[in-house]
């Protein structure tokens, strides 16, 4: 344990179990220093509280001590969550955040590469949805990226991800578990590249394969607009289809609650008539009546590893790509009591 009142570099080396100078080293980027000691100096500064002084820093470096982050909507519940969590991490290694919206067009996402490079920004996190559309294409040794999300072309870039697949298998079989066999899924309507859309879709009909139950094509809802009112009005068609649906998986959490509002509007109780589950355990999933069964990444861990990738990626920018997974959960509430 770190003494109370204020921290010094030398409470963080006893922690992480290094030399003062190897803590210094790692926050001013003097010297190459190992990625495990580096994670574990991180972690330390993390768990200690420790404050970097990026006013002196920068003066040293010659940096500007902030770094980018581009969303596709900064309104969406799941993006404002994750926001605040960089915002945290990055406070904790002596950075602020300038944040960006793209609208998940490759137009947008290009101007806030541009943008950040512009501003002379000291790295950038992408929320990336077209890069692949990028003409010309961008790459980690031109400037410090780091991908969020499912865009990865050819490992051109670290890249932090959750377990698309995994999870919405995951919560479909938590749907059998409960009892239901005719399990509808809510998505996006492009399954024909490999997106977070085609992810979480595969993990449904791979749930529903290994369990023995035939996808059916008429149990697949689509939604050109992945928004509160565009998954209400699909709750109202899943309401009165008469396919005898007794379980919904729904893309994301913002989709199952405008489902679950559409489903209330036409007499459905959920989890009495119909369970159903979402994926992301955005704050709202709850405290909604009923709350929301949900599919929960670590989202403190896959902000605290983005930060941790674009400040080493910006130390040495050397560093070959790295990818990574974050680790998930399932919450079960009352939607799939």
């Amino acid at each position: 344990m770190v003494k109370s009142g204020k921290v010094t570099m030398s409470d963080v080396a006893q922690l992480a179990g290094v030399s003062p100078m190897t803590v210094s080293n790692v926050i001013n980027d003097r010297v190459r220093v190992n990625e495990d000691t580096r994670a574990r100096v991180l972690a330390a500064i993390r768990e200690s509280g420790y404050q970097i002084n990026p006013s002196a820093r920068n003066l040293r470096s010659g940096r500007s001590g902030v770094i980018g982050l581009a969303i596709p909507q900064i309104g969406n519940p799941y993006f404002g969550m994750f926001a605040a969590l960089v915002i945290e991490e990055a406070r904790r290694h002596g950075y602020h955040v300038a944040i960006e919206q793209t609208g998940a067009l490759a137009a947008g996402e290009a101007a806030a590469i541009a943008q950040s490079r512009r501003l002379e920004l000291d790295g950038l996190l992408l929320s990336a949805v077209e890069i692949e559309s990028l003409v010309p294409p961008v790459s980690v040794q031109s400037y410090p990226i780091v991908l969020l999300g499912e865009q990865d072309p050819a490992g051109r870039f670290d890249h932090v991800t959750v377990a698309n697949e995994a999870g919405t298998a995951a919560a479909t079989e938590h749907l059998i578990d409960q009892g239901c066999s005719r399990i509808a899924v809510v998505t996006g309507g492009d399954l024909d590249r490999l997106t977070m859309i085609t992810r979480r879709y595969n993990g449904y009909r791979s749930a529903l394969e290994d369990r023995g139950l035939r996808p059916d094509p008429e149990l697949r809802f689509t939604l050109d607009d992945l928004s509160w009112e565009g998954a209400r009005s699909t709750g109202h068609w899943i309401a009165d289809s008469d396919l005898g649906i007794d379980g919904v998986v729904a893309f994301s959490d913002t989709v199952a609650m405008g489902v679950m509002r559409g489903l209330r509007d036409r007499g459905v109780s959920v989890p009495d008539d119909m369970r159903l589950i979402g994926f992301d355990n955005v704050p709202e999933s709850a405290i909604f009546i009923p709350s929301l069964s949900t599919v929960s990444p670590d989202h403190r861990w896959k902000a605290a590893k983005a930060v941790d990738l674009i400040v080493s990626r910006i130390a040495d920018p050397t560093i070959p790509p790295r990818q990574f997974t974050a680790p998930f959960e399932i919450i079960r509430r009352e939607s799939t009591a």
